[in-house]
């Protein structure tokens, strides 16, 4: 399975919409199996939508993410988990022992991937 983090510096982008990379993940029997980034420059949403879903990504994990793009991604047979904030290496390690949810990866108004 693939799955991306929106990135933003060393961590998790605040905003999936004004993201400018990707961390790509190919998971292997819930582990990390390789790694690459890929870059957004100027591209609209509607086409970074196109890529991310030709990119083969299932899950998506992000700070804020706008309800436009959320539903088009959502169409797109990708799902999102958005509310999280951190290290990406801390955010995925969490994510592939099930411990995602926990209060340091929430941004504050966020409760399991819903706005509070």
């Amino acid at each position: 399975m693939k799955m991306a983090i929106s990135m933003w510096e060393d961590r998790i982008s605040p905003v999936l919409d004004a993201a400018s990379r990707l961390l790509i993940v190919e998971i292997v029997n819930q582990k990390e199996a390789s790694c690459f980034e890929t870059y957004f420059e100027g591209e609209e949403l509607p086409h970074r939508c196109v890529r991310i879903r030709g990119l083969g990504i299932r899950t998506l994990i992000c700070g804020a993410v706008s309800t436009s793009f959320s539903k088009m991604l959502e169409a797109s047979g990708i799902n999102i988990i958005s509310g999280i904030s951190g290290h990406p290496e801390a955010v995925l390690d969490a994510y592939l022992r099930g411990n995602l949810y926990h209060s340091k990866f929430l941004m504050p108004g966020f409760h399991r991937n819903k706005a509070c």
